[in-house]
């Protein structure tokens, strides 16, 4: 990658485990089977990228663009979106491997988060208005002071949110989650 200009190009099966790709511009570019972990990608910009079936765990995005970026089938665990650039942050992700991701003041409206494991993600100020957790588990996720308002998390598991310190109004939830929201009661739920 000695161009600093990407576009419309495919990377497969590339090993760029721990090295440092800074200063770069990806549009529409594909990343399927390539090893990322622990890749210092900051200051980057991707704009209309897919990642299919890479390991990203640990990369860096320090003040990286995210723009309109697919994420289907990777792990992507302990990776700092908290450190992203805010301007124009947006993605999804589908079967991703999200444990220990931070997300952390970051507006996330509409994100689509789909059979994602995302163990104790920290959501700390998070806008995650209308967003969606289809089939996600949330064990252990963090959700303080967070603007949950139409989020949708009726097919979502094992999350604990507290109602006292997240917007919630008209976020949905399934009857069988209620416990989710009741847990620091200490209650009995059948």
């Amino acid at each position: 990658m000695s161009e600093k200009l990407h576009e419309n190009t495919v990377y497969e099966k590339l090993d760029y485990t721990g090295q440092t790709y800074r200063f770069h511009e990806f549009i529409s570019c594909t990343f399927s089977g390539c090893n990322l972990t622990g890749t210092d990608l900051s200051d980057n910009q991707f704009l209309d990228c897919k990642f299919e079936n890479c390991n990203l765990s640990l990369a860096k995005f320090k003040n990286s663009k995210l723009n309109n970026i697919r994420f289907e089938n990777c792990k992507i665990t302990g990776v700092d979106f908290g450190l992203c650039s805010e301007m124009f942050l947006s993605f999804t992700f589908s079967g991703c491997i999200l444990d220990y991701a931070n997300f952390q003041e970051r507006k996330l409206r509409k994100t689509w988060f789909s059979q994602c494991s995302m163990k104790e993600c920290d959501f700390t100020g998070a806008d995650l208005t209308q967003s969606v957790f289809d089939y996600c588990d949330l064990s252990a996720a963090i959700f303080q002071q967070c603007n949950l308002e139409k989020a949708d998390f009726r097919t979502a598991t094992y999350f604990m949110i507290d109602p006292e310190r997240n917007r919630l109004k008209k976020a949905k939830f399934s009857s069988d989650s209620l416990a989710g929201l009741l847990y620091k009661y200490d209650l009995e739920i059948d």
